[in-house]
């Protein structure tokens, strides 16, 4: 098999994004992985355009790991008359996205770059605020929870277009799936509040 050239691997201007990735501030944390011995990642994906929606997986990461503390949290220190019902539910809420944190990051490296792990990466990109560090009312939990999950959707789907734009369906659906399981969780949860 042929080495890819340094020409073939540059997209010309009319049909990549080239790395046109929303971001926050300057922050880059989806370093490119790879070794010599590794074959050049060749999935009908420019490398650059790799590198784009990489970068913006590491952001919807950071903030669904984000959200998926907060909810942990707030299912250990509920209190009140609905401690039964939303310490189940937060328990549902932070297990699944638990799970997609690893889907997430798995296609970060299927891209050809490391998956950012790490609190203080997470606390440069992740636009869902931290856990408070009191326990809020139970309500207030409800409230937290609704903005940072309506927040998660956002920022997945500023991301789609530019996984679009390359040609990247897998993680195109992918975070049509993620916004879907956002905005349905956060409707939930707005429901509580709801007279």
């Amino acid at each position: 098999m042929a080495k890819e050239s340094k020409a073939s691997k540059k997209a010309s201007p009319s049909t990549s994004s080239q790395g046109k990735v929303p971001k926050k501030g300057d922050a880059r944390v989806a370093q490119e992985s790879g070794s010599r011995n590794a074959p050049i990642i060749n999935i009908g994906i420019e490398r650059q355009d790799r590198a784009a929606i990489a970068e913006g997986l590491s952001r919807v990461l950071a903030d669904t790991y984000t959200l998926y503390l907060t909810t942990h949290n707030f299912h250990w220190n509920v209190t009140g008359p609905h401690f039964n019902s939303l310490h189940a539910m937060f328990m549902g809420q932070y297990t699944e996205l638990w799970g997609a944190t690893d889907v997430i990051a798995e296609r970060i490296r299927a891209l050809g770059h490391y998956a950012p792990g790490s609190y203080a990466e997470f606390s440069k990109i992740a636009t869902v605020p931290d856990v408070p560090q009191s326990p809020p009312k139970a309500m207030e939990m409800v409230r937290i929870l609704v903005k940072g999950h309506e927040t998660v959707s956002r920022i997945a789907r500023e991301f789609i277009p530019v996984a679009e734009e390359a040609g990247d369906d897998p993680t195109a659906d992918m975070l049509t799936a993620r916004c879907t399981v956002h905005d349905q969780t956060a409707w939930m949860l707005r429901s509580l509040l709801e007279d």
